[in-house]
């Protein structure tokens, strides 16, 4: 590196575990470059945003945060980076529109990230606009080599693949973070024992759609019962999976192996099969339902979670009323549910007409949540009377005299520090003796 001084960055994640799990790398490989890192903001002579591109919500939150260091960057020298998948997705918007934009790095350039920031840097130092942009996607990009620079904690996320190929209709994946590509499973189980090593005691293992991971003849079946052989991890989740092809191997696997947590989040989106064809999910409603059956016939107390969209382009009363049957139907555990909200170079962007008024879609979310929220306590309320074994995370949100931790299915449980064991990342047993929606109570 050719400057005068080490440049302190500062990096701030939008968005899902995909994105955590990136700025892991990204912390690598500017660190092996002599960046160094700090969590205070005002002494950052880099701040990069990694961004993301799935709801509106997220990208108002990101212009916002955009306006902000604006107001800093006319107050002292500051380089502003914005990472992945609104940078990939809307590119010329934060070009022409955000000036302050020094660097652009899509979700396969990060390896670029050190010399484009070095370059920038320079050209602050001389006086000049320079912007520099690395936004081409990759077939081949993994990141292997390269293992993440992680926070300490209770969870690691490791990404076993990235990209998609299923081109859901509203989903922007597809163009932001490529077409599917699989890690080799020899790099995934290094990164693990390193995890452990270094103290995490979960891992969750991330793709786009695990269902499709392939490398030579191992399946995700087979990789994520090798990670859940290391030692030192004591559980292994996923996330997340597609309704249309779930292997028969991995619910077998997760009924039998006993690492392997029993929780799987099965996005839905929604329950009517003329919306389900819009949006390209390649399933029906009667087939989601036979595959939520045929999970709970081999992983009888499975928790099961889910994705729902409401108020997809020309989605009627009547559709929205055969998701609610199915919701009532399917029992599941929880759900997140949202707004549909248009993607720039989407399918649905260039086919369909975002045609539902945004107050119908907000009461459509406000009614499912409503239903959900009564089956979550109500399924909740079947742990009250047991001893659960819950994984310490830490401290309880609402309360320093409480710990928090989860149970096999992902399922919040707090309870008074008082009555004994706390340590995050060791193994617990509680006995539950109250529920709601949100948490199980033990002591």
């Amino acid at each position: 590196m050719s400057l005068k001084i080490l440049p302190y960055v500062h990096i701030e994640t939008f968005g899902c575990q995909m994105n955590e799990s990136d700025s892991e790398l990204v912390r690598s490989m500017l660190k092996q470059q002599g960046f160094v890192f700090t969590e205070d903001r005002e002494r950052a002579d880099v701040v990069l945003v990694n961004t993301c591109a799935i709801r509106e919500n997220a990208h108002n939150k990101i212009y916002a945060h955009l306006s902000e260091l604006k107001a800093v960057k006319k107050q002292r020298p500051l380089v502003v980076g914005v990472l992945g998948c609104m940078a990939q997705n809307l590119k010329s918007d934060l070009a022409d529109k955000e000036p302050i934009i020094d660097v652009l790095a899509g979700p396969d350039s990060y390896r670029q990230l050190p010399s484009l920031l070095t370059t920038a840097l320079e050209a602050q130092e001389q006086g000049l606009a320079r912007k520099r942009f690395a936004l081409d996607l990759s077939e081949y990009e993994t990141y292997e080599g390269i293992l993440p620079d992680r926070d300490s904690g209770v969870n690691a996320w490791i990404t076993v693949m990235r990209g998609c190929d299923n081109f859901c209709s509203f989903c922007v994946v597809p163009y932001t973070r490529g077409r599917e590509r699989s890690r080799d499973p020899e790099s995934i189980l290094l990164e693990a024992r390193d995890a452990a090593a270094r103290g995490f005691r979960q891992m969750t293992l991330l793709g786009q759609n695990v269902n499709s991971y392939r490398h030579g003849e191992w399946d995700f079946a087979k990789l994520i019962s090798a990670v859940a052989d290391q030692p030192g991890i004591k559980r292994v989740r996923f996330t997340s999976p597609h309704p249309k092809d779930f292997p028969p191997a991995l619910i077998e696997a997760i009924a039998t192996h006993p690492r392997i947590c029993k929780h799987i989040h099965l996005p839905l989106q929604s329950g009517s099969d003329r919306i389900l064809e819009l949006m390209g999910r390649t399933y029906t409603g009667t087939e989601y339902l036979a595959l939520v059956d045929r999970i709970r016939h081999v992983v009888p107390d499975v928790v099961l979670t889910t994705d729902i969209i409401c108020g997809f382009c020309s989605e009627s009363e009547d559709d929205f009323q055969a998701t609610a049957r199915l919701v009532e139907q399917a029992q599941l555990d929880s759900a997140y549910i949202f707004k549909y909200s248009e993607r720039k170079n989407t399918i649905a962007a260039r086919k369909y007409i975002d045609d539902v008024p945004e107050q119908v879609k907000g009461q459509r979310v406000s009614q499912l949540v409503e239903l959900q929220r009564t089956i979550t306590a109500a399924r909740n309320r079947r742990y009250i009377g047991k001893d659960i074994e819950i994984l310490i995370e830490g401290d309880a949100t609402r309360s320093s005299t409480q710990a928090m931790g989860k149970t096999d299915g992902n399922v919040t449980v707090v309870w008074e520090k008082s009555t004994g064991h706390f340590e995050p990342g060791t193994l617990t047993t509680k006995h539950i003796f109250d529920a709601s929606a949100a948490t199980l109570y033990g002591k």
